[in-house]
């Protein structure tokens, strides 16, 4: 009588120092929009670091990238949820359990923030979600507000514009460009807050 082995599947946990997410809403319909600005900072944090892999995991678009500035070299997954931004949370807290990552110390989101002039970008740890239902739904899937928040000012609607109306709304060209260079400065004080 011949026994066998049975291989038993390794399951090899990943892990990262940091996860960086993006909000935004996927598909060219909303990729010139003042809501897009995460997809933007972390498409700049990619090119940065040399990131160009991207593949889909956790109802995400991420991509593996390290700083090997200092004395460290950093391992940060950057992510893009695809589920749009109302739904975010769920991609977010997939990706947290994946990668070993604890929301209150190694997670950083950047997001568009109407409280915040245009323009102006400010990181800030936890604090309420402000009406962005992005926040709202991280907030909610990960049980705790205590994250690190990139947060791009895109300043308040004109007039009686609806906020939703006002995010979603497609730039012209040289507001898009203006919101590229928030994009790389929001890319920017992410990584001054990893480093």
């Amino acid at each position: 009588m011949l026994f066998r082995r049975k291989n038993k599947k390794q399951t090899k946990q990943e892990s990262a120092d940091f996860l960086i997410v993006g909000l935004g809403n996927p598909g060219p319909k909303y990729a010139h929009t003042r809501h897009n600005v995460g997809f933007l900072a972390v498409d700049a944090l990619a090119d940065e670091l040399g990131g160009s892999y991207w593949k889909d995991e956790a109802g995400a678009a991420t991509c593996k990238v390290s700083d090997k500035s200092g004395d460290s070299d950093l391992k940060i997954v950057l992510a893009k949820p695809q589920t749009f931004i109302n739904l975010s949370g769920s991609s977010v807290k997939k990706l947290c359990e994946k990668y070993g990552i604890n929301p209150e110390e190694n997670l950083i989101v950047i997001a568009d923030e109407l409280d915040l002039p245009a323009s102006e970008v400010r990181l800030k740890k936890g604090g309420g979600h402000a009406g962005h239902n992005g926040h709202r739904s991280i907030i909610d899937s990960l049980g705790t507000r205590e994250y690190q928040r990139v947060r791009v000012g895109v300043g308040r609607p004109p007039g009686k514009m609806d906020a939703a109306d006002y995010v979603l709304q497609p730039l012209r060209p040289q507001a898009y460009d203006d919101l590229v260079g928030d994009a790389l400065t929001a890319a920017r004080l992410a990584q001054e807050h990893f480093r």
